[in-house]
C-alpha cells in the first residue's frame, strides 16, 4: 500500500508517492512532473492541467488559474480584492459572501465556487496517481505553505497536522431548559469546554442532557484570538423525540474529535428506564460507557442547591456520578435501560450543506462524463485519420502485390475522400460517426492486410508441422530400448497419422502455389497450427507411454533364514551348566 501526496501550488502541482522507502514524484500523461493548476472551460468539455495550460492562450477568460488564492476567502477580504484585479476571468460575490467564478461552458454562462474548481483539479491529480499505481486512491495528503491561515485549510478537505494533541479549545453551547426567573423567564445560554487545548487526538466524549423535546447544540471555538476565524463551527439539531413517561428525557450525546482535527456530534441516544420484576442482586445500572470515552453530566439550571437541582430534574455534576442500585430482595424490581437512537441534523458554517454537496457531486459526474465522451470521440477521430495515412503508405509499399490494380485505385480514392471529409464536414462529429467510418474502411483494408500477414506466417507454421511429423515418425521407427514396450500396432497408427498430415500439407501447398498473391489463401496459418496440435494430441500419449512396472522377487537370504528358524534345536549336554535364567536348587548350592 502506497501513500499519495499532492503539492497544490498557485501555478503548478506535484503528485508524489511514498513507496519502497522513498518518495517518487510521478509523471503525468505528458511525461512531466509538474502539472499546471489550470482549469479551462471550453465549448464542449473541460481542459484540466496541461491541457488547460495549452488552451489558456486561446481562451483566457474561461481559464481559471490561481485557484488556491481564492479558496476559503470571503469576497470582502482586502487581499482577495487585490488579487481579483489581476485575474483575466470574472469573479463576483456569492449569496454566502464568498466569491463565485464565472465562465462559459458548453455554450452557457456558468458560475462555480473556488471549492468546485479545486475539486476538478484534485480529481485530475487523483487520476494521475491512480494510473501510476494501478490502484484506486482513497486517502491522500495535500501539502500547503506553513504560512497559510488555518481558516483557509478547512474549506478544502479534512485538515491534518502532525500533532499528538489538539491545538485549539472547542466547546459546546446550548440554551438551558430551565427558566431564569430573574430574567423574566428567558432561556439561559450555557456552554462547556468539551475538548480543551492540548486534548489528545482522537478523542470521544459523551454528554447527558435532560430535555422534553427537540434542542440544538452549537460546536464552537472557545477562543478565536489566534485563529482569525468565526467562533461557530457547526450547529446540530437533536430530535424529535418524546419520553414515554411524559417527563424530561435523558439524552446522551456523543461528540468525537477525529485524527484530522474535525469535531462533530456523532450520535444521540434516548435513555429510558424500565422496571422488570425478576430476582436480582445489588448492581450498578448500565451507563453504556465505551472504551476511551468521557461521560459529562450537563446541568441546565443554576447550581443553587441540591434541592433546587432535584426539583428541576437536573442530575448531580459529573464529578459525583449517581449509581442506581436495586435491593437484593427475592422479588425486587430491576431497572433496565432502553436505548433509542435520536435523529441528528447538521449545519456546518462556511461549508456546503449535504444537499448542496450532493448536487455538486452530481454536476462533477456529469462534467467528467462529458469530458470522457469527448476524449473518446477525439481518439476515434484520430484513429480514422491515422488509418487513412497508414493504409495509403502500405498500399504503395508492402501491400502492393496483395491487391488488384483496380481495387487499389478505388481504395486510394476512398481514403482521399475520407481525409477530405475529416477536415470539412467531419471536423465535428460524434463518436459513433467516426466508429462507423473506420469500420467502412476496414472492410476493404482488412482482407488485404490478412493476405499479407498469411504470406509472412505461412512458412513458419509449415515448418512447425513438418518438425512435428518428422519427430513422431523417427520415434515410431526407432530401435531404441525406451520404445521397446510400445506395441507395433500402436507405432503403425502413429506412422499413419504422420503420413496423413504430410499429405494434407502437400495438397494445401500445391493449391496455394497456384493462386496469385492477391487471391484469397487456400488455407490459413491457423489451419496448419490446428493440424499440428491434433497430430501431437494423438501421437504423444502413445510414444510417451511408460514402461510396465515389474515386481521384484523375494531375496534368497530371507528364505534361508526362515528355514533355519524352522529346524529343531539340539538338547544341551548333561555336563553343561544351567542357563542364567534357570534358578539353582538348594541341594546344588
Amino acid at each position: 500500500m502506497s501513500v499519495v501526496g499532492f503539492d497544490f501550488g498557485n501555478d503548478n502541482c506535484l503528485v508524489a508517492v511514498a513507496r519502497q522507502r522513498g518518495i517518487d514524484v510521478v509523471l503525468n500523461d505528458e511525461s512531466n512532473r509538474e502539472t499546471p493548476a489550470i482549469v479551462c472551460f471550453g465549448e464542449k468539455q473541460r481542459f484540466i492541467g496541461t491541457a488547460g495550460a495549452a488552451s489558456t492562450m486561446m481562451n483566457p477568460k474561461n481559464s481559471i488559474s490561481q485557484i488556491k488564492r481564492l479558496v476559503g476567502r470571503q469576497f470582502s477580504d482586502p487581499e482577495l480584492q487585490r488579487d481579483i484585479k489581476s485575474l483575466p476571468f470574472s469573479v463576483t460575490e456569492g449569496p454566502d459572501g464568498y466569491p463565485l467564478i464565472h465562465a462559459s461552458y458548453l455554450g452557457e454562462k456558468r458560475a462555480f465556487t473556488p471549492t468546485q474548481v479545486m475539486g476538478m483539479m484534485l480529481s485530475n491529480l487523483k487520476g494521475i496517481a491512480e494510473k501510476n499505481l494501478n490502484a484506486a486512491v482513497v486517502d491522500c495528503c495535500i501539502g500547503i505553505p506553513y504560512s497559510t491561515p488555518d481558516y483557509l485549510t478547512i474549506h478544502v478537505i479534512n485538515s491534518y497536522k502532525v500533532h499528538e494533541s489538539f491545538p485549539f479549545s472547542v466547546s459546546l453551547a446550548w440554551k438551558g431548559a430551565a427558566a431564569d426567573t430573574q430574567n423574566g423567564g428567558a432561556e439561559i445560554q450555557q456552554s462547556t469546554v468539551v475538548f480543551p487545548k492540548g486534548n489528545p487526538i482522537p478523542s470521544v466524549k459523551a454528554l447527558t442532557f435532560y430535555r422534553s423535546g427537540t434542542f440544538s447544540v452549537d460546536v464552537q471555538y472557545s477562543d478565536v484570538t489566534d485563529l482569525q476565524a468565526p467562533a461557530k463551527i457547526s450547529t446540530y439539531t437533536i430530535g424529535p423525540f418524546q419520553s414515554s413517561k411524559g417527563e424530561r428525557a435523558k439524552v446522551k450525546v456523543k461528540v468525537r474529535l477525529t485524527l484530522h482535527g474535525i469535531v462533530s456530534v456523532e450520535s444521540a441516544t434516548l435513555l429510558e428506564e424500565e422496571e422488570v420484576d425478576v430476582p436480582v442482586t445489588t448492581e450498578q445500572m448500565d451507563t453504556d460507557k465505551a472504551s476511551g470515552e468521557t461521560d459529562v453530566n450537563m446541568q441546565d439550571a443554576k447550581e443553587t442547591s441540591d434541592a433546587a437541582g432535584a426539583e428541576n430534574g437536573v442530575t448531580e455534576p459529573a464529578d459525583k456520578p449517581v449509581q442506581m442500585e436495586t435491593d437484593s430482595k427475592a422479588e425486587a424490581p430491576k431497572k433496565k435501560v432502553k436505548k433509542t437512537n435520536v435523529p441528528l441534523s447538521e449545519l456546518v458554517y462556511g461549508a456546503l450543506q449535504s444537499v448542496d454537496v450532493q448536487k455538486a457531486v452530481e454536476k462533477e459526474y456529469e462534467m467528467a462524463l462529458q469530458d470522457r465522451v469527448m476524449e473518446e470521440t477525439k481518439d476515434k477521430k484520430n484513429a480514422v485519420e491515422s488509418y487513412v495515412y497508414d493504409m495509403r503508405n502500405k498500399l504503395s509499399d508492402k501491400l502492393h502485390e496483395y491487391i488488384t490494380e483496380s481495387e487499389r485505385e478505388a481504395f486510394l480514392a476512398k481514403l482521399q475522400e475520407v481525409e477530405d471529409w475529416l477536415y470539412e464536414d467531419g471536423e465535428d462529429e460524434t463518436k459513433g460517426v467516426y466508429v462507423a467510418k473506420l469500420e467502412e474502411l476496414k472492410k476493404v483494408g482488412d482482407p488485404v492486410e490478412m493476405r499479407y500477414k498469411e504470406s509472412q506466417e505461412r512458412g513458419t507454421v509449415i515448418g512447425q508441422l513438418g518438425h512435428c511429423v518428422n519427430s513422431y515418425r523417427e520415434a515410431a521407427v526407432s530401435n531404441e530400448s525406451k520404445f521397446d514396450h510400445i506395441e507395433l500396432e500402436e507405432k503403425q497408427k502413429v506412422l499413419n497419422e504422420c503420413v496423413e498430415a504430410e499429405a494434407w500439407m502437400r495438397e494445401k501447398q500445391q493449391q496455394q502455389e497456384a493462386l496469385p498473391k492477391y487471391a484469397t489463401p487456400a488455407f490459413l496459418s491457423a489451419d496448419v497450427t490446428r493440424k499440428a496440435e491434433a497430430l501431437d494430441k494423438f501421437c504423444r500419449p502413445i510414444m510417451t507411454k511408460p514402461k510396465p512396472v515389474v515386481k521384484p522377487e523375494a531375496p534368497p537370504a530371507k528364505a534361508a533364514a526362515d528355514e533355519e528358524k524352522s529346524e529343531p534345536q539340539p538338547e544341551a549336554a548333561s555336563g553343561e551348566e544351567p542357563m542364567e535364567t534357570e534358578k539353582p536348587t538348594e541341594d546344588s548350592a
